[in-house]
């Protein structure tokens, strides 16, 4: 058999990548699933937000229109953090603060990029912030996961409004899980923002 042609090397790149990338979504969804379980099987209350809360509910829709996320995010109540944190560490998550938000790292190697983002309810993520994040009951049941509910998810997407949520958004729209009567479901600036995107979805 003679040396390898610059097509084939090409071509076995190409299915390297491809696999790499289908592990790495495989591993997102296992890493939600576990931790997702551990919350359930435990009763503490959560509510799965981020892109994969947006993915859920577009996928009610459309699951052709889902757009894979490489972040699980979710939210808690305060009082139920100790509960949590127990929890999450016997399903073989561990516990760690990045840049002052509490992340469950999946195991001792795991890296911030791929563990658990935490978020606390009822709170103002910034400052700034026109409003603070949800209740961790405004949620709902989708595949066995509790999702926060689609007012609040699109609430939490308006007061971030950073280049995903602005995707994330779009990708809501364009399925139609929102339309021209949501503005008025909120507050003065973060409606102008949502009808902007409905103005110039491109924008």
């Amino acid at each position: 058999m003679g040396p390898k042609q610059p097509t084939d090397m090409i071509r076995e790149q190409s299915f390297d990548v491809f696999e790499r990338m289908f592990r790495a979504v495989e591993l997102v969804q296992q890493r939600l699933n576990r931790a997702c379980q551990a919350l359930r099987e435990t009763n503490v209350p959560y509510a799965v937000i981020g892109g994969n809360a947006v993915a859920a509910w577009v996928a009610t829709i459309d699951d052709g229109a889902v757009r894979n996320t490489r972040e699980v995010d979710l939210l808690l109540a305060e009082e139920d953090l100790v509960r949590a944190t127990d929890a999450l560490q016997a399903a073989g998550f561990v516990r760690d603060q990045v840049l002052g938000t509490i992340v469950f790292l999946d195991g001792p190697l795991g890296k911030p990029s791929q563990g658990l983002h935490i978020l606390m309810a009822e709170r103002k993520v910034k400052p700034e912030y026109v409003s603070a994040t949800p209740s961790v009951h405004r949620a709902v049941e989708i595949n066995d996961k509790r999702i926060v509910e689609l007012e609040a998810l699109v609430e939490m997407k308006l007061n971030s409004f950073r280049d995903k949520d602005r995707t994330h958004l779009r990708d809501m729209l364009q399925v139609g899980l929102l339309d021209t009567t949501w503005p008025s479901r909120f507050p003065s600036q973060l409606a102008q923002r949502l009808q902007q995107l409905l103005d110039d979805p491109e924008g």
